[in-house]
Order: C-alpha cells, then structure tokens, then sequence
C-alpha cells in the first residue's frame, strides 16, 4: 500500500467561481491540496474541484468541496471542521468570499439589512474564521508545511480607499478587511505566521458583469494605467507568490493588483 504524502493545504472561501476560483487554480498548480469553500452554487465548486484536478502536479494533491455560510458562526465551524478532517491540516487561509450590495443605492438610501448583510459576508465572516485559524495555528507551531510558516491573506479590494458613494457598505466592509488584516500581521508575527492583504483592482468577474460597460469606457479613458480588466488569473499569481514564501520580511504588506489604479499622478 503506498501513502500519500502530506501536501500543504489551502483553503480558499468563495472559490466557486471568480477571483477564488482563479486563487484555487493556482493553488493546484503550486501542488498545494485545496479545500474549494462555497456558500451556495455547489455545482459550480465542483467546477472549480475538476479545474484544480485537471491542473494538479502530484497524484497526492487533495481537492474538495466544502459548504459554508461564514457569516453563521456553527457553519463556519463545521467548513473549518471539515478542512481539517479531510485535508488532515491546513497551512494557508486565503479569505476571498464575498459579496456586493444586491442592489447599489445612494448612501441616502442604503438600507439597514443591505448593510448588515454585506458587513457580515465581507467581515465579520473573514475576521472569525481567520480567529478559528489563528488558534488552530498557535496550537501547533512550526508545522507548517510552507516555505515560512503558516500563512493568513485577506482579498480586499480598491474599495478599501476608494468612494463609491452608491455602495457605501462594501467599501466599508473592505476598508474594515484591511484593518483586519493589520490586526491579525501585528498579533501573529511574533508566532511565525505571515499576514497579508492582497488588494485586486477592477476584475472582470461576474461581480461586475453589470457595470461592465461603464468600466470598459473608464479603462478607456485612462482609469487604469495598464489599460486593461484584471483577471482572477491576477490574483491568483499573486497568492501563489506569498504561499510559496517570496515575501518572507513582509507581513502586514498590502500588495496591489489592479493595474496601477493606485497611483497618484499628474
């Protein structure tokens, strides 16, 4: 009988479809085993599942699907219960899932329970669940598979610190993400784990499928000096560069993928 060799593992929320979908790819192609976090569309995560597969590098990668609403405390449990039990660790939480206002409203007009609902999914889901990993770590140091330790991202987004007067509570939600991830880099550094906020620009996701012709005239124009839509492909470069250990002096960096949307010119 032969065994199969203990690969890191990675667990990837809202890797359905989108910008999680493309982190969980690259994940595959890292030879990392990956647990494909969906809240809903379970057959669009078992898309992603054969996507990783068709991408693995060793026979003993592991992929599976895993249900969750990560804002209810219990079922965030149950997808953290279940990443240990059927992955047998986990060595890089990658907080992707997320979600924009159903409907954009003014700030004048935004209603209470579209703010709870988008504050809940976008924060108050990542901040515990990083809580869950965070202990889970601190109980078994230096066993981390991955070059320098165990590693904590968060996927925010330009929202962070950008107004958009017509969804106020996701940015919010984002800007309260990358304080988050400051928290946890300055709590967890000391304990060998690394911290980092990736913060993607103007994706073309299904997100954004309903503003795309609008984006398409501002990128035009000039909004984004790449002249282009970042793709999950994007995102998902940069997580593989931090899970295999090419920032090791960086925690608590920010790091841009939005095409120089950042910059500050004249």
């Amino acid at each position: 009988m032969t065994l199969m060799k203990q690969l890191p593992v990675v667990l990837v929320t809202g890797a359905s479809r989108g910008l999680g979908r493309g982190i969980a790819q690259s994940c595959a192609r890292s030879g990392f085993s990956v647990a494909v976090h969906f809240a809903n569309n379970e057959n669009a995560a078992k898309q992603t599942v054969t996507l990783c597969q068709s991408l693995a590098t060793s026979p003993d990668q592991r992929f599976i699907p895993v249900r969750g609403d990560l804002s209810v405390s219990a079922e965030r449990e149950e997808v953290f219960r279940q990443t240990l039990e059927k992955l047998g660790g986990l060595d890089a939480l990658v907080n992707n899932a997320g979600m924009a206002p159903r409907q954009r409203a003014d700030l004048t007009d935004t209603s209470e329970h579209s703010y709870e609902e988008v504050m809940a999914v976008n924060l108050k889901g990542p901040y515990f669940l990083s809580q869950l990993a965070a202990r889970h770590w601190l109980a078994h140091p230096g066993r981390s598979l991955l070059p320098g330790g165990y590693k904590l991202i968060f996927v925010t987004s330009i929202s962070a610190e950008t107004a958009s007067v017509n969804r106020g509570e996701y940015c919010l939600s984002k800007a309260g993400l990358a304080m988050a991830a400051q928290l946890w880099a300055a709590r967890l550094a000391r304990e060998g784990v690394q911290v980092f906020e990736i913060r993607p620009g103007i994706m073309a996701t299904d997100m954004t499928a309903g503003v795309k012709e609008k984006y398409d005239r501002l990128i035009a124009e000039g909004l984004v000096p790449q002249m282009r839509w970042g793709a999950p492909e994007d995102v998902g470069l940069a997580v593989e560069a931090v899970l295999r250990g090419s920032f090791p002096y960086s925690t608590g960096n920010v790091i841009s993928v939005d095409g120089g949307f950042h910059l500050r010119t004249l």
